[in-house]
């Protein structure tokens, strides 16, 4: 499926690295970061590699994990192309 020209794994990928990323950053294994989210290692691993397509609220724990805004995880993602009726951000 794409949505503005973008596949859904492309946004799944940069989501992925976009974790791994911060992660990275802050020094945390898979295993710490899924113990801080209370999600298992696979899970993050899956998650890192854009294999799953994470709900909204998923997102919103990995980033507090993180302890980083949500926003963070959509860093390379242009958003201003989705309407409203895709994207409910103010």
């Amino acid at each position: 499926m794409e949505l503005h020209g973008v596949k859904r794994e492309a946004y799944l990928k940069t989501i992925g690295l976009n974790v791994r990323k911060e992660r990275v950053k802050k020094g945390f294994s898979q295993m710490e970061l899924a113990y801080r989210c209370g999600k298992d290692q696979s899970s993050i691993n899956r998650l890192e590699r854009g294999h799953v397509n994470p709900t909204l609220f998923y997102l919103a724990e990995i980033a507090a994990g993180l302890e980083i805004e949500i926003q963070c995880l959509f860093e390379g993602i242009d958003t201003s192309t989705f309407g409203d009726d895709q994207l409910n951000f103010k």
